[in-house]
């Protein structure tokens, strides 16, 4: 059972309004499920989103954010609780530490970074949990696709391949990240 995922997404909007509406409907289900939701701590973009939504379902919402970003004006004063932290580095390790599961929206580099650290904690063994992409409007065919490629090239195990899970839509996402039944430590 989930008791708490790691949402990485944009600071931004983005063009399209899907991606607003998806991430409002992780936040709406993650309240409604009882999951709490461990994001960047922001008040901007789709992290201002999904928070917002969350909490507006009764959820509980802990933000992580680097003192700098906060000292910005951008972390969300309204959450449940939120932790403000040193650095970059010491976000992700404090949201890996909270999270039982990770789900990433549509994002950039950003998004991509903490994405990817989390998928390779969990190839590595760091960490045992699941990676999950909501591909909205088609945004990650192609990372999906790259990360196909990395397998029929040699260079990630079908086992390992496992760890990252994607749906189109928000339920089946969560329901899948709740089923995933992981490989322990394979690398490559």
């Amino acid at each position: 059972m989930l008791r708490s995922i790691a949402v990485f997404c944009g600071s931004s909007l983005g063009v399209a309004s899907t991606y607003q509406e998806a991430a409002r409907e992780v936040g709406r289900l993650l309240g409604q499920r009882g999951i709490s939701l461990v994001y960047g701590g922001a008040h901007v973009g789709l992290m201002g989103v999904v928070a917002d939504a969350c909490l507006d379902e009764g959820g509980r919402v802990i933000g992580v954010i680097p003192e700098a970003l906060a000292d910005k004006e951008v972390a969300h004063r309204g959450l449940t609780e939120l932790r403000v932290v040193g650095s970059m580095h010491e976000r992700k390790a404090v949201m890996a530490e909270l999270a039982d599961a990770f789900l990433a929206l549509p994002g950039g580099f950003g998004t991509w970074d903490e994405l990817f650290e989390a998928l390779t904690w969990s190839q590595l063994g760091i960490q045992n949990k699941a990676c999950g992409l909501l591909n909205v409007n088609g945004y990650y065919d192609s990372m999906i696709e790259m990360v196909d490629r990395a397998v029929a090239e040699g260079f990630i195990r079908d086992p390992n391949r496992q760890l990252l899970v994607s749906a189109t839509d928000v339920a089946p996402l969560l329901d899948r990240l709740t089923a995933v039944q992981l490989p322990r430590r394979q690398f490559g």
